[in-house]
């Protein structure tokens, strides 16, 4: 800002006048055009939008922390009231108040992205750079009209979200998880390994927790395979929920978590706490990043060996992705049945030979045999989750661990989703299918007096 242009101290976010010379155009909107009748509200949105590309240009972004919300109240009423003015906004007192305060609350909680986060369609919020915004609606990816006015704008705003956690990112740490307030995933890596630019990558959930029910109306299962996992879980059945980067596992186990007995004391362990159990007896743990000089870290093995130190009845790990496999199987294998982890992967198989490995990592002097063993007295039925081409999340595979024979473990087929094809509008088809094998956990569920009918494992039967 030249001195010409400095605030006062009497008024130290005062906008400079636009001008050709000090004035730059708001980012063009690359949303498709609206429709010709838009919706109530439509133009107001959309002059929030505009309003805001100015703000961000022509306010000292640097003294906004340090004024009063009064303060800056006041002054950005008066920047909209003249603005209104000028665009000839049809507003009434209240609603030009209220168009005020959603600017300040723009500016004084996380800036351009505030309305994407208060978003519910929105599931995801990909800022790559400053200039550019992408979010994910209904799995399927979007460009926004949001902007940031420079980079150094968009750290403000990454240092905002990670200190409220207690966690910090810059050169010497460019890369952090951490999470919003509401229970967001925020995942945040900076220069010198984030080349072109600051790159922010926010995963958010609903402030309703997504229940089985709603999964199947979604269409991502179908009530049979709903009536067994609930059982499952209910009879202490130890689950692996499988799956790609945004299938929605984390969904997956949340929706399962709600048929634990609320008499039961749970312990989770993530990396940034975001799980959303609604029983009443929830102890979770977090993990933690090490200091500026190294020391200091724990990571989720501690809290798991921690963890089995406090009288749970279940543990629920958020993503198995190392040595804390091992502790996880031991768990599940020493009186914590029922216990569940999510893990990255592409196949129910697949999966399995991940744990494989992460166990290996953690006890280099176990055989092979004994690790396959380990996994199959502890994990009972794996849930392999995908999300398609057409941007729906599905389980496209419902398997249960039989055992050992030999050194090679064998799993069978419950449910699986087959594909048949896709539509004009790029839509999958397919259906969900029984294999025809009856599971051999019935037999433990029988026993603790729940009936699961057996037309349900029919391959002839519509599911």
């Amino acid at each position: 800002m030249r001195e010409a242009e400095r605030p006062t101290a009497a008024d130290p976010v005062a906008p400079v006048a636009p001008s050709p010379t000090n004035s730059r155009p708001v980012a063009a909107r690359v949303v498709p055009a609206p429709p010709p009748t838009p919706a109530p509200g439509a133009a107001l949105l959309d002059a929030k939008v505009r309003l805001h590309g100015r703000i961000i240009d022509e306010f000292n972004l640097a003294l906004i922390d340090k004024l009063s919300p009064d303060d800056l109240g006041r002054q950005v009423a008066r920047y909209v009231a003249d603005y209104a003015q000028r665009e000839r906004l049809t507003l009434n007192q209240r609603e030009l108040e209220a168009f005020a305060a959603e600017i300040v609350d723009e500016m004084i909680g996380l800036g351009p992205i505030e309305p994407l986060l208060k978003d519910p369609s929105i599931t995801d919020i990909l800022i790559n750079a400053h200039m550019s915004v992408y979010v994910e609606r209904a799995g399927q990816l979007h460009q926004t009209p949001v902007r940031f006015k420079d980079e150094a704008h968009l750290l403000r705003i990454v240092n905002k979200m990670v200190s409220a956690v207690g966690r910090r990112v810059d050169e010497s740490s460019p890369m952090v998880d951490a999470r919003l307030p509401d229970g967001s995933r925020v995942n945040v890596a900076i220069r010198p390994v984030a080349v072109d630019g600051p790159l922010v990558s926010i995963r958010k959930f609903s402030k309703r927790p997504i229940s089985m029910d709603r999964l199947v109306e979604f269409g991502a299962l179908r009530p049979a395979m709903a009536e067994l996992l609930k059982a499952a879980v209910r009879g202490r059945v130890s689950l692996l929920v499988s799956g790609g980067t945004g299938s929605g596992k984390t969904t997956m186990l949340n929706a399962l978590s709600s048929f634990i007995p609320a008499s039961e004391r749970l312990i989770t362990i993530e990396d940034a706490a975001e799980l959303q159990l609604q029983q009443p007896h929830v102890a979770r743990l977090e993990t933690r990043p090490p200091s500026v000089e190294g020391r200091g870290e724990i990571r989720q093995r501690e809290l798991l060996k921690n963890a089995l130190r406090m009288r749970p009845d279940r543990i629920i790990l958020g993503e198995c992705r190392g040595e804390e496999a091992f502790d996880m199987l031991q768990a599940m294998n020493t009186g914590h049945e029922g216990s569940m982890t999510t893990i990255h992967a592409n196949a129910p198989r697949d999966a399995l030979s991940r744990i494989e490995q992460m166990v290996g990592m953690a006890v280099a002097n176990m055989s092979m045999a004994s690790i396959r063993g380990q996994i199959a007295s502890g994990i009972q039925l794996v849930l392999q989750l995908q999300r398609m081409a057409d941007g729906r999340r599905r389980v496209t595979s419902v398997s249960e661990i039989t055992g050992m024979e030999g050194e090679v473990l064998q799993m069978q087929e419950i449910f699986h989703f087959v594909r048949e094809g896709v539509d004009s509008g790029g839509t999958i088809i397919g259906r969900f299918r029984a294999t025809g094998i009856r599971p051999k956990l019935i037999a433990e569920l029988n026993a603790q007096g729940v009936d699961m009918p057996a037309q349900m494992f029919d391959p002839r039967t519509a599911l």
